[in-house]
């Protein structure tokens, strides 16, 4: 991976090599942070970079520091425009993918969330896809249970509850299939390793509701408008049994990371005709369009960076 020339460290864009904390640093010890994850999408014909939905990131970042009762005086406003300033610096013509921490930075030992010092910083790398082939990929169900929100909130990007999702994804990747589905402890499916998920079944979109312990993703939302607005269905939010994926016609997960990626084939059996589906096919020509400000309809959700 090409690693940033640059990074937003204690309040200041400074080179990438000097953005350094300590090993005993909190967070490092105890996974006591928060992340985001946005993109930027270069427009070629434009020769303009634009940041997706990026007060709608950030305003998730600051919800999920709360909930480890950390307070920054930045408003998502001033979040956006560091992470602006901060690309211009980085001089992208290129699709790429921003990483905002929230950590506390005390260098001491023991285990809690009052009392301590939160800070912030931001990198960007280039970035294309998350998954190798995001028009046919093979999952399988994982043995392992999304966490509860009475464990580690699932609708935060909370880091410590990350190594859930290691544990999905290596366990599925190093099993020969691309991703997991992963079931809540109801047994219901809650999402994948680090994706939201759809499916289509006798016609109808559903997706798990936000209390089945997943993470309340702005891809997800954005998806959810854009079926309704562009291609005219409503999704229905409510628990999925697993057996349900085994029989639908279509399925796919979203998010920042993934984007819109087609399941194809579950634990070795085809999603309906086991090639990408027509829904998925057209919401995925609309989205692209959409976050690379090519839809003048949805051109707010992008900031432009030049």
């Amino acid at each position: 991976m090409t690693l940033p020339n640059f990074a937003f460290f204690k309040d200041r864009i400074v080179p990438y090599s000097e953005a350094k904390v300590g090993v005993l640093t909190h967070t490092f010890n105890y996974g006591t942070g928060v992340f985001g994850g946005l993109r930027a999408y270069w427009n070629q014909d434009e020769k303009q970079l634009f940041l997706f939905k990026p007060y709608d990131h950030f305003r998730r970042f600051l919800e999920s520091a709360k909930l480890l009762l950390m307070e920054f005086p930045y408003s998502e406003s001033e979040i956006v425009q560091f992470t602006v300033d901060l690309l211009r610096k980085e001089k992208y013509q290129t699709d790429a993918y921003i990483r905002p921490i929230a950590y506390f930075a005390d260098e001491i030992i023991g285990v809690r969330l009052h009392g301590l010092n939160p800070a912030l910083s931001i990198v960007s790398i280039p970035f294309g896809q998350y998954v190798e082939d995001e028009e046919g990929i093979h999952v399988t169900v994982s043995s392992w249970r999304r966490v509860d929100d009475n464990m580690i909130p699932a609708r935060g990007k909370i880091a410590g509850s990350y190594v859930n999702s290691a544990f999905i994804k290596t366990d599925a990747v190093r099993a020969g299939f691309d991703e997991a589905i992963v079931l809540n402890q109801d047994g219901h499916v809650a999402e994948g390793s680090a994706e939201n998920f759809f499916i289509i079944r006798k016609g109808t979109i559903c997706t798990p509701p936000v209390t089945d312990n997943i993470l309340e993703g702005i891809t997800r939302r954005t998806v959810m408008m854009l079926l309704r607005e562009e291609l005219g269905m409503e999704v229905v939010e409510r628990p999925i049994d697993r057996t349900e994926v085994y029989l639908c016609e279509e399925a796919f997960f979203c998010g920042t990371g993934v984007q819109i990626a087609a399941i194809t084939k579950v634990d070795h059996r085809p999603v309906g005709s086991g090639k990408l589906g027509p829904v998925t096919a057209k919401l995925r020509d609309v989205y692209f369009d959409v976050v690379r400000g090519r839809n003048e309809k949805y051109r707010e959700m992008c900031v432009p960076v030049y």
